[in-house]
């Protein structure tokens, strides 16, 4: 087992620390550093951008090649702590607790967790286990005066925590799994911009999740979970179906197809979508199909019949009727304005 000992004063000395123990390279590019490793020990990258409302990301896309244990010593920096794997799992303890209380964040689950002051973390990574993580770190009083001014909107257990700026309490919460955020984290990998632009995208996703992990807690703890019959497995199954209509966009589904390969019935099909997408599954391919259409049209030399029959739509008339009202304007008239916003430019 690799033991790290952490007892850092922010993210940055954290990961310093990280890679005193696996080693790698620490590289800067506007203001997100990574921690880039390819050795025995690891294979991967942590990366992480500190913002100046007191709230950090750190992204995990690595495998360790033991198990590890990471002891890390809050006396210095204790932030409270949102954690989501969007692949593999990993655990975590309170230092006074003992090696079987070990708790599983998995694949899907929103995790909060603080630690008081002085208090030890053990933080567990499997054996040769894909690790993909985003943990948002929160530091109580700078983003109390940055962004928290309506406690009323999270419940008073976790509004307590926040409130909590001595550091004198511990916080777990282990909710269910929540794949809404699995889609927003996919939208942080898929970021093209470079720069200060792409820092900025992410800085808004990370403010969406955070968001998402209160709003889930807060109304998880009064007991208005979401309703569903569907078990894990069929929502990332569902999930695993959403990825593939994208990828094969012009292709002709129906609902009886889709059920038909997923094993899955069309009310279960229909009640994923809904409680994933907030879309029924003829919703979800229209809208796909016209978010890829909006990109061709901006960003390719594609006529409008071209774009119509490469999504899969039979009738420009329709194409034009639906995209006009969703995106206010007609296919010729967005395409006249982007022609005029690069002109300007």
């Amino acid at each position: 087992m690799i033991k790290i000992k952490v007892d850092a004063h922010d993210t940055a000395e954290s990961v310093e620390q990280i890679k005193n123990a696996i080693g790698g390279e620490i590289t800067e590019r506007w203001g997100q550093h990574s921690l880039n490793v390819s050795n025995d020990k690891a294979n991967g990258s942590i990366r992480f951008i500190t913002f100046d409302w007191g709230v950090s990301l750190l992204e995990l896309d690595i495998t360790f090649f033991d198990e590890v244990l990471i002891e890390v010593d809050t006396s210095d920096f204790n932030p409270i702590s949102f954690y989501y794997c969007l692949e593999g799992y990993c655990g975590h303890k309170f230092g006074y607790q003992p090696e079987d209380d070990i708790k599983i964040m998995e694949q899907f689950q929103s995790v909060i967790l603080t630690n008081r002051d002085g208090g030890i973390t053990d933080r567990y990574f499997p054996k040769d286990i894909k690790i993909s993580q985003t943990v948002i770190q929160v530091r109580r009083k700078p983003f109390l005066r940055k962004r928290l001014n309506q406690g009323e909107e999270l419940n008073k257990q976790l509004y307590k925590v926040f409130l909590d700026t001595d550091h004198e309490k511990v916080f777990a919460y282990y909710g269910s799994y929540n794949l809404k955020i699995a889609e927003v984290m996919a939208e942080i990998k898929k970021i093209k911009a470079k720069g200060m632009v792409r820092i900025m995208m992410i800085e808004g996703y990370v403010y969406q999740i955070l968001s998402m992990h209160m709003i889930q807690h807060n109304k998880e703890v009064q007991n208005k979970r979401p309703q569903t019959s569907l078990l894990k497995r069929e929502l990332k199954k569902i999930r695993s179906y959403a990825k593939k209509i994208e990828k094969n966009i012009a292709k002709d589904f129906s609902l009886e197809d889709i059920s038909a390969e997923t094993g899955l019935t069309q009310a279960k099909l229909q009640e994923g979508f809904k409680l994933l997408y907030n879309k029924t599954v003829t919703e979800y391919i229209r809208h796909a199909r016209l978010e890829l259409a909006r990109d061709y049209i901006a960003t390719t030399e594609m006529n409008i019949s071209e774009v119509v029959y490469s999504i899969g739509f039979t009738s420009r008339s329709y194409f034009s009727k639906i995209f006009k009202e969703k995106y206010g304007l007609s296919p010729s008239e967005f395409k006249n304005s982007k022609k005029s916003a690069e002109v300007v430019g």
